[in-house]
C-alpha cells in the first residue's frame, strides 16, 4: 500500500472507529433527565418570563445561570469578578401622550409612539409619511426608524391588525445608551387622513437600569488565545395581557431551550476536557428588546480572535426534518456549515442550511453583531418559525416540548463542534463587505 494511501486509509479508519465512541459519550453525559430539569427551572411561572426590562425578573434566572456554570467549573471571563458581565442602560418609559387633530383627541388604539426622548412636541410642521394598503406594515416602520427624524407616519386601515402587534413591541420601555442623543420621534397613526392642524405632546420617565449576560470561561490548552463561543439569549418578553387567565411569556422554547443548551455543553465539554481552543459559554440579556447584550459582549472581544460562534435559538420543538436534524442560518456566509456536516457523519444527527431564507433569520438572533465583524457566527434551531403557534404567546411553555428533541440536538451540536473545539478546523471568516 503506498503511504498516502496508507494514510487516508488509516484517517477514514479512525473517523470511522472514533464516531461511535464520541457517541456514547454525549450520549452518557448529555441526558434528558438533567436538560428537562435545567428548562423547567428556566421556563417555570417565578421566573415572570424573564424580561430584560424588568431586573428583579430576570436577575433571577441569570443567577441559576450563574450556578449551573460555577457547577460545570468554569472560570470567570477575563475582567470580570464574577459570571456577571454588566452594563448599564437607560430605560424610557412613556408617562403621557396626546394627539389631537383639528380639535378632537385621537385614541391611543390607533397610536404607536416612537421616540428616544424625554419630552416630545411634533405639529404641523413635522414631516408626514404614508404606509399605503400595498406597502408591508413591518420593513416600513423598520426602514423609517432606520432614517430618524421627526415624522408622522399615516398608516392605512389594512394594517389595523399587524398594527396591533406593532403597538405592544414599539409602545415598550425604549431603551438607549446613557449619553445617548435623541434620534427622532415617529408617531404612527391609524386611519387617518392628512391633517391640516395636529399637535403631539408627549413625556417619558428616565430610569438607570443595569443589565447583565452571564459569562463562563472554559480555557484551552495548545490555542488558548483563540474562542470558540456558545451562545443563546435568557431573557423573553415578561408579562403580556392575559390569555386565559395565563399572563406569563415563559418563553420554554424561545429561549429556555437554547439556554438550557449552553449549560449543558458547558458540562459536558467541562467533562471530556478536549478542547485546544478556549470556550465561552455566554446567556445573553436583551436579545427581546434588541441585541443589547450580544452588542456590549461583542466590544469586549477581539473579533479576529474567536475562531467561532455557536449561537442556539429554539430547539424545542422537532424540525422540519424530524428529529435528530436542525438547521443554520447564513449557511452560505461561510463553511461553518459544511465543518458541522463532515463532524456529523456516520451519527444519527443532521445539520441542514436555513430553510427559511424569507425570515432574515441571519440578522434577527444574537449571532448577528460577530457574524458583521466577520466572525463565522451562525444560529443553530429546529424550530419551523413561519408556523410555530406559540411563538412570542403565553403559551410558549414546557408542556409544547419534545424534551428528546432537544437533547438529540444539544448532543449533536457537540458532535458537530468536535473538530473545531479541538483546534484542527477553522471555519472561514464571513465577508464582512456583504452583510446588512
Amino acid at each position: 500500500m503506498k503511504p498516502m494511501k496508507r494514510i487516508s486509509y488509516l484517517i477514514l479508519l479512525i473517523t470511522v472507529l472514533t464516531h461511535p465512541l464520541l457517541a456514547q459519550d454525549v450520549n452518557k453525559l448529555i441526558k434528558e433527565k438533567q436538560v428537562s430539569k435545567i428548562i423547567n427551572t428556566l421556563a417555570a411561572d417565578d421566573m415572570r418570563g424573564r424580561s430584560a426590562l424588568s431586573p428583579e425578573d430576570i436577575n433571577k434566572a441569570g443567577a441559576f445561570i450563574e450556578k449551573e456554570f460555577k457547577k460545570a467549573g468554569l472560570q470567570t471571563m477575563e475582567g470580570l469578578d464574577g459570571y456577571r458581565q454588566e452594563f448599564r442602560k437607560i430605560k424610557l418609559s412613556r408617562t403621557s401622550l396626546e394627539v389631537i387633530i383639528a380639535g378632537k383627541a385621537i385614541t391611543e388604539d390607533r397610536l404607536i409612539l416612537s421616540s428616544g426622548a424625554e419630552i416630545i412636541n411634533l405639529d404641523s410642521t413635522t414631516p408626514i409619511d404614508t404606509i399605503g394598503k400595498s406597502q408591508r406594515l413591518f420593513p416600513s416602520i423598520s426602514a423609517l426608524g432606520r432614517n430618524g427624524g421627526e415624522r408622522i407616519v399615516l398608516v392605512d386601515k389594512a394594517h389595523a391588525e399587524e398594527f396591533k402587534t406593532a403597538q405592544h413591541y414599539l409602545g415598550r420601555p425604549k431603551i438607549v445608551d446613557p449619553d445617548a442623543k435623541s434620534t427622532g420621534s415617529i408617531l404612527y397613526i391609524l386611519d387617518q387622513e392628512r391633517p391640516s392642524d395636529i399637535s403631539v405632546k408627549a413625556t417619558q420617565s428616565r430610569e438607570m437600569i443595569t443589565m447583565a449576560n452571564i459569562v463562563g470561561v472554559l480555557p484551552g490548552k495548545s490555542k488558548s488565545n483563540e474562542s470558540v463561543v456558545f451562545s443563546a439569549h435568557y431573557d423573553h418578553i415578561g408579562i403580556q395581557e392575559p390569555v386565559a387567565g395565563d399572563s406569563i411569556a415563559n418563553g420554554a422554547d424561545d429561549d429556555a431551550s437554547g439556554t438550557t443548551a449552553v449549560i449543558a455543553l458547558a458540562k459536558y465539554f467541562s467533562k471530556i476536557k478536549s478542547n485546544e481552543r478556549s470556550l465561552i459559554f455566554v446567556a445573553f440579556t436583551a436579545e427581546e428588546i434588541g441585541g443589547f447584550g450580544s452588542k456590549y459582549f461583542s466590544q469586549q472581544l477581539d473579533p479576529e480572535k474567536v475562531t467561532a460562534m455557536f449561537n442556539i435559538e429554539m430547539i424545542g420543538k422537532a424540525s422540519k426534518w424530524g428529529q435528530n436534524a436542525a438547521f443554520i442560518t447564513g449557511f452560505e456566509r461561510s463553511d461553518f456549515g459544511e465543518i458541522l456536516q463532515k463532524n456529523l457523519k456516520g451519527t444519527e444527527f443532521q445539520i441542514h442550511p436555513d430553510p427559511y431564507p424569507e425570515q432574515n433569520l441571519f440578522y434577527r438572533s444574537d449571532n448577528a453583531t460577530l457574524a458583521r465583524l466577520g466572525v463565522p457566527a451562525h444560529s443553530i434551531s429546529t424550530d419551523q418559525i413561519p408556523t410555530d403557534p406559540y411563538y412570542h404567546t403565553v403559551d410558549d411553555e414546557v408542556s409544547t416540548l419534545d424534551m428528546a428533541n432537544i437533547t438529540a440536538a444539544i448532543r449533536g451540536i457537540a458532535l458537530s463542534a468536535k473538530t473545531i473545539v479541538d483546534g484542527v478546523d477553522t471555519p472561514s471568516r464571513v465577508d464582512k463587505s456583504k452583510v446588512n
